[in-house]
């Protein structure tokens, strides 16, 4: 987990500590960070942590000068209504954000007064799930200084006993070794690593630490029986089933490969029917085994579906030809493909989707995904409990079940007096069909759970509120749309209940009043994987997304503030200007504006990008990107491409992605990307016409010396608001901006990012500088001005 992060100097953290308490593979993970003011004057601090994407913030408080400020959890639409009430008022908000594969980062500031101390406590709940035959618990630290008091502890409790335990870390060096502490006995266990100021120095006179990656714990428990480990405990029970020893049952495997977009939505269709066809026929036709486990394996880079409205309709195409017959994994590759979409398809298909990111371990990525279904142990697995007996059961009904991997189910007792039930868990095995019987029987608390230290409130409840909340969240994806609802709202209920921020809702934290700043409300959402984007692709976390879009707005934003600045430009239809210019890696970006048909009498007249010239010297390209085509010029042959295609095109300097109508990304090699989007409009509109947006994905891959209109803002821009009053528009506050030398009137507002919703846009809060952006962009206006689309002088 990443702590504090110090703006300013003289802002000492004074203790870190990381409690993570797990009890039955449930774990409830505290993180508590103690920083102190030592100027004489207020100073923000930001509090960075880096949690599980799998986990459930519970809980966050600030205490400030022996006040506790907490988070309350509310339906994300109400948190939302809060969210923007606030920022309309030229507040800011702390963000969840994507930060890797694993992890996503919860931020949020504070303005302290001087000589005074904050501490912030974050809690999050996760169940721990079996993966290769072990458990895996990874803390993140990164307190970016030395800590006066650091600590990290876990205990772990499993009553059915602990057969190995495993820790290590990425910064650990020989000499930090020895402080790692380990107790295990039978059923318990005790880690801790408390390191000193000095044992966390980089060296004897260094004030740089070690402490910079990844704490990891690895375990499993001993399987002493079939029927599994069952728990009760309070009216809860919850049954881990994993049974050892098992042969593998013989599989049949389709691959479906869709490779960089090239597939239309009715050709992979076609193709995934086909594999359903060919496994269906090997069944009947007796090549295969009976008792053998079907299963498709989806690989696509690109769209799979011919747009949103087919897309219900290819998932329910594909579902019905399944039948349950078989299993379906979808794994997409990178941040092009319609996640949300191979999700829901894999989760109607008993399967599950896997995104595959874009880095030299892709084939490890694959072989590791690969090798977690490559060998099931059971199909057809059912749980069965006497229906008098039970209630509120999760899933007990599961496809498959893989070697290494663990079923968890849990439920109500009727009677919380009842001290025992039949259980029954039926499947198909390698041989003959699987069927193991038993008794559940409950123990005395204290027996179960004699230390009471490794134990945290109504564990048992709470995972079985956590797992409950986990499949209806499935079932709101893939039911029908009565179950949808259902579905939706008893994940709400639940979530709000045990104060679960899930994807339905928000934690809302109302900051402190102070003279330098009024009350300020945070918010911090959690993501689904549809909705991530980690550092490592488009980089929304750390690297800003730079953009140029609508008539013209300049957007830069600003991960570090949380914020954006924005800027419009105005001049005559038909003025070219230079946008980027990277005199060290040889990239020019040049844009023409177009204006509308005609002026509408009613209004100003407005300006748009219309064409784009993109050079790169050094690989002898030059691209042309209109609102009609896109004109490839390559040592000295030309290729013409139109928006009406689907396409992807690999070059030796120079990939391109067109999706139709929509977007065109453009990759170079080992250097940035670019996104050109293109707006449509009705071809019989009386004033307007198409025009197009223009995104830099990966600035930070410019040198120090970039500059033109947005690349002069690559490398970051340092300023300072203040002093918000009423400006001409009600809902539009006026601040004083100090940047560049320069004391300028800012207005609050919003811009919209085209990205993902090319129609609506998604809104990005920002800080508005008036008059062509003067004051906040190098010279004026006149001086980015080039005398050609391919100008680089």
């Amino acid at each position: 987990m990443a702590f504090l992060w110090p703006r300013e100097r003289r802002i000492e953290v004074q203790s870190v500590k990381i409690d993570c308490k797990v009890a039955s593979r449930f774990a409830h993970t505290v993180m508590t960070s103690t920083a102190l003011n030592k100027a004489n004057v207020s100073q923000e601090m930001f509090f960075e942590v880096e949690l599980p994407k799998t986990a459930f913030i519970t809980n966050f408080s600030m205490e400030i000068d022996g006040k506790t400020y907490v988070g309350e959890v509310k339906e994300k639409e109400k948190a939302k209504k809060q969210y923007e009430k606030a920022m309309s008022s030229g507040q800011t908000a702390g963000l969840v954000k994507a930060s890797g594969r694993k992890m996503e980062k919860f931020s949020v500031s504070v303005n302290i007064a001087a000589n005074s101390n904050v501490t912030f406590t974050l809690t999050y709940e996760e169940l721990l799930q079996r993966r290769f035959g072990k458990y895996e618990i990874m803390i993140r630290v990164k307190p970016k200084q030395l800590v006066q008091h650091f600590e990290i502890a876990a205990d772990i409790y499993e009553p059915p006993g602990i057969a190995f335990l495993d820790t290590y870390a990425t910064f650990i060096t020989n000499e930090l070794l020895p402080l790692v502490e380990k107790t295990v006995t039978d059923k318990k266990a005790h880690l801790s690593f408390s390191p000193t100021l000095d044992q966390q120095r980089e060296c004897p006179d260094c004030d740089g630490t070690l402490i910079d990656g990844d704490f990891f714990i690895k375990y499993d428990v001993k399987r002493a029986e079939d029927l599994g480990d069952i728990q009760i405990v309070n009216g809860y029970f919850v049954h881990f089933f994993a049974p050892a020893d098992l042969p593998r049952l013989p599989k049949n495997v389709a691959f479906v490969i869709d490779h960089s977009g090239s597939m239309k939505g009715t050709n992979i269709k076609d193709a995934l029917l086909l594999a359903v066809d060919m496994l269906t026929a090997a069944k009947e036709s007796k090549t295969i085994a009976d008792n053998s486990a079907s299963m498709i394996i989806l690989l696509t880079d690109g769209q799979t579906y011919a747009g949103e409205n087919g897309a219900s309709e290819f998932q329910k195409n594909v579902q019905t030809a399944i039948g349950g017959n078989m299993s379906l994994f979808c794994l997409g590759f990178g941040f092009d493909v319609e996640y949300n979409f191979l999700d829901v398809m894999a989760k109607q298909n008993d399967g599950l989707a896997r995104r595959i990111y874009e880095a030299s371990d892709a084939v490890l990525q694959l072989q590791g995904f690969y090798d977690e279904v490559a060998s099931p142990l059971l199909s057809e697995v059912h749980f069965n409990y006497p229906e008098n007996t039970v209630n509120s059961l999760t899933g007990s009904y599961f496809k498959q079940f893989f070697n290494g991997s663990e079923i968890v189910v849990a439920g109500q007792l009727n009677n919380i007096e009842m001290n025992d039930f039949a259980v029954e868990v039926s499947a198909q095995g390698e041989q003959n069909d699987f069927v193991v019987k038993g008794q559940a029987s409950a123990q005395k608390y204290d027996i179960i759970f004699p230390d009471q230290e490794y134990i945290f409130g109504e564990f048992t409840e709470r995972l079985w509120a956590y797992l409950t909340i986990q499949q209806l969240l499935d079932k709101k994806d893939k039911g029908t749309p009565e179950e949808k609802v259902n579905a939706t709202a008893e994940a709400l209920k639940l979530s709000l209940k045990y104060n679960f921020v899930t994807p339905l809702t928000s934690m809302v934290v109302t900051k402190p009043e102070t003279d330098e700043k009024p009350e300020d409300t945070m918010i911090a959402d959690k993501l689904t994987e549809g909705q991530t984007v980690p550092q490592t692709a488009y980089s929304y976390a750390s690297s800003p997304v730079n953009f140029v879009d609508g008539d013209p707005h300049f957007i830069i934003e600003l991960p570090d503030k949380n914020d954006a600045l924005c800027f419009n430009i105005n001049d005559k239809p038909g003025t070219i200007f230079n946008l980027v210019k990277d005199p060290l890696t040889g990239t020019v970006v040049n844009g023409q504006t177009i204006g509308d048909k005609k002026v509408d009498p009613a209004s100003k007249e407005n300006t748009y990008f219309g064409r784009f010239g993109i050079i790169h010297e050094k690989f002898g390209i030059r691209l042309m990107v209109s609102t009609q085509e896109i004109l490839v010029f390559e040592h000295g042959k030309q290729t013409k491409l139109f928006w009406s295609d689907n396409t992807s095109v690999k070059g030796l300097n120079m990939d391109l992605q067109i999706i139709k109508d929509r977007s065109l990304t453009v990759t170079l090699k080992n250097s940035v990307k670019f996104v050109i989007i293109l707006h449509k409009v009705w071809k019989k509109h009386p004033y307007h016409q198409n025009y197009l947006g223009f995104y830099t994905l990966d600035s930070h891959l410019f040198s120090q010396r970039v500059h033109g209109l947005l690349g002069q803002f690559y490398n970051g821009v340092q300023f300072e608001v203040s002093e918000l009053f009423p400006g001409k528009d009600a809902d539009k506050p006026d601040a004083f901006m100090f940047v560049k030398g320069h004391r300028l009137v800012v207005t609050r507002g919003c811009q919209k990012d085209f990205r993902r919703d090319v129609k609506k846009g998604e809104n990005v809060p920002c800080w508005f500088i008036h008059n062509n952006g003067i004051g906040l962009i190098d010279g004026n206006l006149r001086d980015y001005i080039v005398s050609g689309l391919f100008k680089t002088n």
